[in-house]
């Protein structure tokens, strides 16, 4: 079942209008979260609001949002005041333009969404809008109001569906300018780029994203399956840099050690792909509960730091 939409509305192209739901991409609802405890007892930590001046605990019917001008000055303003400056885009997404994928630049991304009608009307106006869009080859771009501000989203073609990813505003992007200003202007020998253009070649693929496991995600489900069964925790050693005294010979050790990988990978490529999905498995059963087999896909419930 997909999750609930995150917005409702209406998809405006000219006069052309359809009701439409906005659902998130993405989730890490699959990752691996920590709670914070007390180291004493164990407990969880709770936050409390509470009056910077007096220490007291505030309702949150009392707690009201405001704009700091100085130091112990504040503008305040209210839920209504704010409803006062609501946008047409807090309800419609309205297709102001459509430019070319290439020209939107990949710093201005945050993150993408689904978008598809919403109910059992609209699918046709629908359809007519994903069409035009794919037949032109174009994104469309728009406005929608999420979490109260209101953002630039691009519209393209995903399947039956339309994706939109929300972009940057031009303020919120740093000038590259800030960072690679230092960087020396280095001249590249022909060799040097020949034989990196070598390592590239060596390791060309096609972007697979099944075939890559999160390593780090994989260590959290060990450490915590050896926290469970009691065993005991040692320290890894991490491995070294090492400081590269000659280019040139690294590029030709490079090339071997690329060519290396690639027969490594051929082999291991003859062997059935591991399920991505869930990354690792927690394996350790719980006392009371479901056994390992039912519970694979399930994270551990949280454990008082006793029974670690």
């Amino acid at each position: 079942m997909a999750p609930r939409a995150n917005w409702k509305g209406f998809l405006r192209l000219s006069l052309v209008t359809c009701p439409v739901a906005l659902y998130p991409a993405t989730s890490d609802s699959e990752k691996i979260s920590f709670n914070q405890l007390n180291r004493k007892t164990g407990h969880r930590i709770k936050y409390a609001k509470v009056d910077a001046d007096t220490g007291e605990e505030v309702a949150n019917e009392d707690i009201v949002k405001g704009y700091k001008v100085d130091t112990d000055t504040f503008v305040e303003v209210t839920k209504e005041e704010l409803e006062n400056v609501a946008l047409e885009s807090t309800r419609t997404i309205e297709i102001d333009e459509f430019v070319d994928r290439t020209e939107i630049d990949p710093r201005y991304l945050i993150r993408p969404y689904y978008l598809r009608p919403d109910g059992k009307v609209g699918h046709d106006a629908f359809a007519v809008i994903r069409e035009t869009i794919r037949s032109m080859n174009k994104v469309a771009i728009g406005r929608v109001v999420l979490t109260n501000r209101e953002h630039i989203i691009a519209l393209e073609p995903l399947d039956k569906g339309l994706m939109g990813t929300l972009l940057r505003y031009p303020y919120e992007v740093r000038p590259a300018e800030e960072y690679f200003d230092e960087i020396q202007d280095v001249k590249v020998t022909k060799d040097m780029l020949d034989l990196a253009k070598h390592i590239v070649n060596q390791k060309a693929g096609r972007f697979e994203p099944d075939k890559f496991e999160d390593q780090y995600e994989n260590a959290l489900v060990d450490l915590i399956n050896q926290k469970r069964s009691g065993k005991p925790i040692t320290s890894k050693q991490r491995p070294r840099g090492e400081n590269v005294v000659d280019l040139m010979d690294a590029l030709r050790k490079s090339i071997g050690g690329a060519s290396s990988e690639n027969k490594v990978a051929a082999k291991s490529a003859k062997k059935p792909r591991k399920a991505a999905a869930g990354q690792k498995e927690m394996l350790m059963p719980i006392a009371g509960k479901r056994p390992a087999k039912e519970a694979a896909a399930k994270k551990p419930a949280a454990r008082s730091r006793k029974s670690a």
